[in-house]
């Protein structure tokens, strides 16, 4: 991503919040999170498979 469309994507930002720029960084706070939970979701998923396509069993 260049740096004209990094400026272009945050003027978008700030200005689907209205202008709000604590709004916009909230917003992409709750959008990272969001995201950190998909991919810690992802990594259990490659993890249980690999456990099984050995043979393991997880401990609960």
């Amino acid at each position: 991503m260049s740096i004209r469309s990094n400026d272009t994507a945050i003027d978008e930002i700030v200005a689907s919040c209205n202008g709000d720029l604590r709004g916009a960084v909230r917003a992409l706070l709750l959008i990272n999170e969001h995201l950190e939970t998909e991919l810690a979701k992802a990594y259990a998923a490659v993890a249980d498979r690999g456990l099984a396509e050995r043979g393991g069993s997880a401990l609960h």
